[in-house]
């Protein structure tokens, strides 16, 4: 079995148990609960979930999708996140167990992670926590500070924070209402700090770009009232996850994309 092989078993086996934490942040951040205790439960019976019912993907084959206690159904979702984060972190494996490619694959699953949370977060309740754009914050800052020019990553987040609060500014003294909200501008702010000056504007494109066709043939099926608030974060994610993870496709999606 080569080291390549083992890497991507252990990544996955890795990014399924965070999986089942995020699966814990997911539903408790936004309630404003806290993710360290107490332990998961049975929201139907207050059943504690034993450390055996609780291990990735498995547990909840073997219970069958039910609670042991009351029969409660267990939402799909939890297996679901567990696996798609397994599947991130076999993406993102480092190629060997150099620390450089180690710091590489913590760096850039920390990133995919964050990014999950928040799209099922905001799809849900309108909200892109603090907390989880902090935490993005103290991943993505040292690693630019290290990797990147000064005018890169400074210049990148101002542009990425200022330029969507000028507008959302804007918005409301002509139209008096809320374009964006604060979570999404501390995105942009964020997001500028890695994908820099050019990088971040392009991201402010495609991100309205591809909220625009979603959010108006969504209104055209029905399926959404424009006077309800839109989540707008799954598509700046959308589009940041493009850049940063598969950069050599920005061009064929994004003919207008700035070099």
């Amino acid at each position: 079995m080569t080291i390549q092989l083992l890497l991507k078993i252990f990544s996955f086996v890795f990014g399924s148990l965070i999986g089942s934490f995020l699966n814990v942040v997911i539903y408790r951040l936004p309630r404003e609960l806290s993710v360290v205790t107490p332990r998961s439960s049975c929201p139907e019976c207050k059943h504690m979930i034993k450390w055996y019912e609780n291990i990735p993907i498995l547990s909840y084959v073997f219970l069958r999708g039910k609670c042991s206690d009351c029969g409660a159904r267990i939402s799909l979702r939890y297996p679901l996140i567990e696996f798609l984060t397994g599947i991130f972190a076999v993406f993102l494996a480092p190629k060997s167990l150099l620390m450089s490619d180690v710091i590489n694959f913590i760096f850039y699953f920390s990133i995919a992670s964050v990014f999950l949370a928040h799209i099922l977060i905001d799809i849900e309740h309108q909200l892109l926590p603090d907390k989880l754009n902090l935490y993005l914050l103290l991943v993505i800052l040292p690693y630019v500070v290290v990797n990147f020019p000064l005018y890169h990553w400074l210049i990148g987040g101002a542009i990425g924070f200022l330029g969507p609060l000028g507008v959302t500014y804007l918005f409301y003294k002509l139209r008096g209402q809320i374009g964006l909200g604060g979570g999404d501008i501390k995105l942009f702010g964020i997001l500028g700090l890695i994908l820099g000056p050019l990088g971040v504007m392009n991201n402010i494109f495609m991100s309205c770009m591809l909220g625009s066709i979603i959010g108006i043939a969504l209104i055209a099926l029905k399926k959404l009232d424009k006077e309800k608030p839109f989540a707008f974060g799954p598509f700046i994610i959308i589009a940041a996850s493009i850049q940063i993870f598969l950069p050599e496709i920005v061009e064929y999606i994004n003919p207008l994309y700035i070099k």
